[in-house]
């Protein structure tokens, strides 16, 4: 009887001890499917900072497009600027005064005598470059082109509807004799065809010929 009461402690016992260290097993078995699982506070979020630094983010085609474009005149993927006067050596591109761009007035001068003022006006509506010693003027009755009588001027640009000055002599007060005209013929440059022009207060005496350069003033031109 004592046997058996003991053989049932023994067994009692045992069974708490299994049952003690199953408990013990599954508890650390937890554990360490804990310790492997990845925490789900540490675990890389999509938008974290270690992909942005990896993968930079993905850049909108239109913001592309308009960089490449919005650069200067002169930059890469721009529209070059074009400068004015780069194609032509004079003044910034403006070109050289023409003779049928222009209005003339020939009108004889109350001083000094046996002169006449020519004034050329650009008529043209663009500015141009005027060749101050070009001036060619023919008299008729007269052998070739008038002289040059003067200093020589300086090119200059001339503006839409501004003008120019000569002085024209027709005759030397110590030359006897001369034809009679009304008309002179004037040119810019020898190399164009001239434009006829009435004399106003004509007609003169003719018995030689002479012109200045062009001056700015009225005044300047009949000074020779």
């Amino acid at each position: 009887m004592t046997h058996t009461t003991r053989s049932r402690r023994t067994a009692a016992a045992l069974a708490a001890l299994s049952l003690g260290v199953l408990a013990l097993t599954a508890c650390n078995g937890d554990g360490d499917k804990d310790a492997a699982a990845p925490s789900t506070a540490t675990s890389p979020s999509p938008s974290g900072t270690s992909q942005g630094a990896d993968t930079p983010p993905s850049a909108d085609p239109s913001d592309g497009d308009s960089g490449a474009s919005s650069g200067g005149g002169s930059g890469e993927g721009g529209t070059p600027s074009s400068e004015p006067g780069t194609e032509d050596d004079q003044d910034g591109g403006v070109g050289m005064c023409e003779t049928k761009d222009f209005s003339y007035n020939v009108t004889v001068a109350s001083t000094p005598v046996n002169h006449a003022l020519l004034t050329a006006t650009n008529k043209s509506g663009d500015p141009c470059l005027l060749p101050a010693n070009d001036l060619v003027i023919t008299i008729p009755g007269l052998d070739g082109a008038a002289e040059h009588a003067g200093p020589e001027g300086k090119d200059w640009m001339l503006k839409a509807g501004e003008s120019a000055y000569a002085g024209i002599l027709f005759a030397r007060a110590d030359t006897e004799g001369g034809k009679s005209a009304d008309k002179v013929e004037v040119a810019l440059s020898a190399a164009e065809s001239p434009s006829t022009v009435v004399i106003n207060g004509g007609p003169v005496t003719v018995n030689d010929g002479q012109v200045t350069s062009f001056f700015g003033t009225a005044e300047d031109a009949l000074t020779y």
